[in-house]
């Protein structure tokens, strides 16, 4: 059903807890592959994408041109992709079981994508007000922020020419724009911080 794409770099300790998160998916028949992009790991990832039983795929390309090569050679026909160290809540598979059948039922597939909602991180070293304050301010910005995912048609990406420029990432989201853009009940939390 969907292909997720995760670019990596030194990832291992997010990596893991984002394709533990992605289990429940494989084992209902959700997820067909996932496929990390590296750009030169000289941590463990490797080790950890082939335990998983990853698809590999390491260039120094540019992040864009990363997640665009992977996304032309997902095998499925929807794309999921995901920050390491992203952590989708448990109820995630039966909401993109969902939203995916009624996109493709209603012959919407090409016109609508999907991002998580932000959940709180459940990092202790942040104090709590600060972590409140900056979820009631990203989520009254209602701009989708890459940290919540997106989910889309592989041939929807392709058609809004996937990842391009400089901030491929938030510039594939502008693309999309508030009307194709469909915020999920399901929420995402992204562990540590990351450089890829």
């Amino acid at each position: 059903m969907l292909s997720v794409v995760i670019a990596t770099r030194n990832d291992a300790h997010r990596l893991v807890a984002t394709l533990a998160a992605l289990v429940p998916g494989a084992t209902a028949g959700v997820v067909s592959e996932a496929i990390v992009a590296d750009s030169g790991s000289t941590d463990d990832t490797a080790a950890v994408a082939d335990v998983a039983g990853c698809r590999w795929m390491s260039s120094d390309a540019p992040l864009g041109q990363r997640l665009a090569d992977a996304a032309a050679s997902a095998r499925a026909p929807w794309l999921l992709f995901l920050r390491p160290g992203a952590v989708l809540d448990p109820g995630w598979v039966a909401e993109v079981r969902r939203f995916i059948e009624a996109a493709e039922i209603g012959g919407r597939a090409d016109r609508l994508a999907a991002v998580f909602r932000r959940a709180p991180s459940p990092d202790t070293l942040r104090p709590a007000l600060m972590e409140a304050l900056w979820f009631v301010a990203t989520s009254i910005a209602l701009r989708p922020h890459p940290d919540q995912g997106l989910l889309i048609a592989k041939r929807f990406y392709l058609e809004l020419r996937g990842h391009t420029g400089p901030d491929a990432e938030r510039g594939l989201l502008r693309r999309l724009g508030g009307k194709r853009l469909v915020t999920l009940r399901s929420g995402v939390v992204l562990l540590g911080s990351r450089d890829i």
